[in-house]
């Protein structure tokens, strides 16, 4: 593509479109300019709630196949890319996952988390290496994340990983996008032009954390990562967590503070079976093998028990 064939691309695109009302922006005062952003970004989940179909479907259909042992896969550039490795980085620590179960990949590699890596995002080549060396089979999801929904990096992502029967979704924010037209499952949340032109961290980056928060999270319920509204899955890694793991324990069974020191001391510190344990009158061992029988699932558990 040449250098002008680029521009008119992203000319007519609803991310980088020039908002002339607002060419005197940096001659306001900061509170006005605090008012707009507040007023811009207040229209960002109006934009997602017109996906919530969408979105539903994808998750149900990525929980489909992580139930049989696939993974979500992560692909962008830039602060898309960014975006994805974060919700990525975030699942073990809250449910529990293997590091490998939900993976960021950002052009240009780890490096690019906190410098621009020259060229990365216009490479679909190396999007392809990139899913190559994870061996992506049927069984996972792959999620190409781009504001503009034409980045090469995304899009190449997406395209390989259909060619390999993996489970595809584009996350964009421009209708009829090319990482759209790519994937199974397409995602367009349009916020309309940013505050400073083509600057995509803003609304569309909101947007884009949005609905990479649904996609992980409503996953991990589907797959019963969590009881209610609880946590159980949760990894006592630090002094915040072991604390919030016994309170989770406490929210879910009313147990006494000594009740649940020794059923989470017996469980190892893992909130799921101390609650099993707790509510179903069993020991930790007990409790661990009623939750593999019932494939991780509290509440199967807990009817198997009760049973």
């Amino acid at each position: 593509m040449t250098s002008h064939d680029l521009r008119s691309q992203l000319a007519s695109l609803t991310t980088e479109a020039f908002r002339p009302e607002l060419a005197g922006i940096d001659q306001l005062p900061t509170l006005e300019i605090a008012r707009l952003m507040n007023g811009e970004d207040a229209g960002v989940p109006g934009a997602v709630a017109g996906q919530l179909p969408r979105i539903a479907a994808a998750v149900d259909a990525v929980a489909e196949r992580m139930a049989r042992g696939g993974r979500l896969v992560y692909a962008g550039a830039g602060t898309a890319g960014r975006l994805g490795v974060l919700d990525a980085s975030e699942c073990p620590p809250t449910f529990n996952t293997d590091p490998d179960q939900v993976v960021g990949l950002i052009a240009g590699g780890p490096a690019a988390m906190v410098t621009s890596v020259e060229g990365a995002e216009d490479s679909a080549e190396l999007a392809r290496r990139d899913l190559d060396a994870l061996k992506i089979t049927a069984d996972d999801s792959v999620v190409g994340v781009s504001a503009s929904g034409r980045t090469p990096y995304a899009v190449g992502a997406v395209e390989h990983a259909r060619a390999l029967g993996a489970l595809t979704v584009g996350l964009a924010c421009n209708e009829h996008s090319a990482l759209g037209a790519a994937a199974e499952h397409r995602i367009e949340v349009v916020v309309g032009p940013e505050l400073i032109t083509g600057s995509t961290r803003l609304k569309a980056g909101t947007a884009q954390k949005l609905v990479l928060n649904m996609l992980s999270t409503i996953t991990m319920i589907r797959l019963g990562k969590t009881y209610g509204n609880l946590m159980v899955d949760v990894r006592a890694s630090n002094a915040k967590l072991r604390a919030r793991s016994h309170r989770i324990v406490a929210l879910a069974t009313g147990a006494g503070d000594a009740e649940i020191d020794r059923a989470l001391t017996e469980t190892g510190g893992e909130v799921k079976p101390a609650i099993l344990a707790l509510l179903a009158g069993v020991d930790g061992p007990t409790a661990a093998r009623l939750l593999e029988e019932s494939g991780g699932r509290l509440r199967a558990a807990l009817s198997h028990a009760s049973g």
